[in-house]
C-alpha cells in the first residue's frame, strides 16, 4: 500500500484520537473492565440491558440539556419539568382521555416550560442559572398544587393503561427495553440536529461567541429559546416514560435529576462555558454514569458513597476540561 493511500487513514486515526470523546470513551472502557473484574455478573447481557433501561430517561433528558449547555446556558429545572409532565399525563389518563392524547399533553407541558425558561433568559436578561433555579421551584410547586400533593397511580383496569405502560415496561422481541430504544432514537435525532443542521451550527456559534454570532446576523434569542424548548420537551418525554414504567408519580418525583443530567453532559466533554460538546460525548457520559452506579450497586456500596463518588467524577471532568482549554490557549 502506498504512502498516499495510508495518509487518509492516518489522518482519520489522528482525528479519532484527538476527539473530545476519546478520553471519556477510554475511561468508559476502563470502567467496564473494572466492573467485569469486580463482579462477573456485571458484563452479563441481562445486567447490561438493565443498565440501558435505567439510563434511558436520564439519557433522553441529557440530549436536550446538551443544546442548552453548548449554548453556554444551564437548565436546572429539568427534574421539576419531568415531574410536572408526568403528573399532567397521569391526571389526563385517569380522567379517561386516550393515552396518546395524554402523552401530547405531557409533551406540551415540556414545550411551555422550556419556552418560559427561554423567554425569561432572553427577554429579561437574567442569567439562566437564576431563571431555572427559580422555575425549578415554580414547576415543582405547580406539580404539587395540581395534584394536591397526592400521588397518582395508574391501574391496569383503566382503558388504555396496559398499552401506555408498554412504552416504559415493554421489551422489543422480549429482550430489548423499549425505553432504551426510545433513547437511541432520540439520541440519533440529537446527533443529526446538533451536527448536521443549521440550528446545530447556530448553537455552536452562539455558545462560542454570542456577540460575534449576533454581528454576523444570527438570531441569538431564537437559538437560545429553541435550546430551552428542546430541553423542556426531552425532560417531559422522560417524565412520561417514568410514569409509564412505574405507573405511579408524585409531586416530588424527579428531585435531583437535574444534577445527574448536567453531570452526564459535562462528563461527556461539553464545556460549561459553551461552544463545544457533542451528542456522542453526551451518550458516552450517560453510559459512564450508568456503569458507575451499577458497579457500586452490585458491590453493595452505600447510596451515600455513590453520591460522593459521582460528585468527585464531576469535579474531575470539569477540571480536565479546564486544563484542556488552558493548554489550547497557551498553544
Amino acid at each position: 500500500m502506498t504512502t498516499t493511500a495510508l495518509a487518509p487513514r492516518h489522518s482519520r486515526l489522528r482525528s479519532l484520537l484527538h476527539a473530545r470523546e476519546a478520553g471519556v470513551f477510554a475511561a468508559l472502557v476502563l470502567l467496564f473492565i473494572l466492573g467485569a473484574v469486580l463482579s462477573p455478573s456485571f458484563a452479563q447481557t441481562d445486567n447490561l440491558l438493565s443498565v440501558g433501561q435505567q439510563i434511558a430517561q436520564i439519557g433522553i433528558m441529557a440530549v436536550g440539556a446538551t443544546f442548552v449547555i453548548v449554548n453556554g446556558e444551564i437548565d436546572l429545572s429539568v427534574g421539576s419539568t419531568y415531574a410536572l409532565a408526568a403528573i399532567a399525563t397521569g391526571m389526563v389518563i385517569t380522567a379517561g382521555v386516550a393515552w396518546p392524547v395524554a402523552i401530547l399533553v405531557g409533551l406540551g407541558v415540556g414545550v411551555l416550560a422550556g419556552l418560559l425558561n427561554g423567554l425569561a433568559v432572553v427577554l429579561l436578561g437574567v442569567p439562566s442559572f437564576i431563571v431555572t433555579l427559580g422555575t425549578l421551584s415554580v414547576f415543582r410547586g405547580v406539580a404539587l398544587l395540581i395534584s394536591d400533593g397526592a400521588p397518582i397511580s395508574l391501574s391496569s383496569a383503566q382503558p388504555g393503561v396496559a398499552e401506555f405502560t408498554l412504552l416504559g415496561q415493554g421489551r422489543l422481541f422480549g429482550i430489548i427495553p423499549m425505553q432504551l430504544i426510545i433513547f437511541a432514537v432520540i439520541a440519533a435525532l440529537g446527533v443529526v440536529l446538533l451536527s448536521r443542521s443549521r440550528f446545530g451550527f447556530n448553537t455552536y456559534a452562539v455558545g462560542g461567541n454570542q456577540e460575534a454570532a449576533r454581528l454576523v446576523g444570527l438570531n441569538v434569542k431564537r437559538v437560545k429559546v429553541g435550546a430551552f424548548v428542546l430541553s423542556g420537551v426531552t425532560a417531559a418525554l422522560a417524565g412520561v416514560l417514568g410514569l409509564s414504567f412505574l405507573s405511579y408519580v408524585q409531586g416530588v418525583t424527579g428531585s435531583g435529576l437535574e444534577l445527574t443530567v448536567i453531570s452526564a453532559v459535562i462528563i461527556g466533554g461539553a464545556a460549561l462555558f459553551g461552544g463545544s460538546g457533542t451528542m456522542l460525548g453526551t451518550v458516552i457520559g450517560v453510559a459512564f454514569i450508568g456503569f458507575l452506579q451499577n458497579i457500586l450497586n452490585i458491590n453493595g456500596i452505600s447510596s451515600f458513597w455513590q453520591t460522593v463518588v459521582t460528585g468527585l467524577v464531576i469535579i474531575a471532568a470539569v477540571a480536565a476540561d479546564t486544563w484542556q482549554r488552558k493548554r489550547k490557549t497557551r498553544a
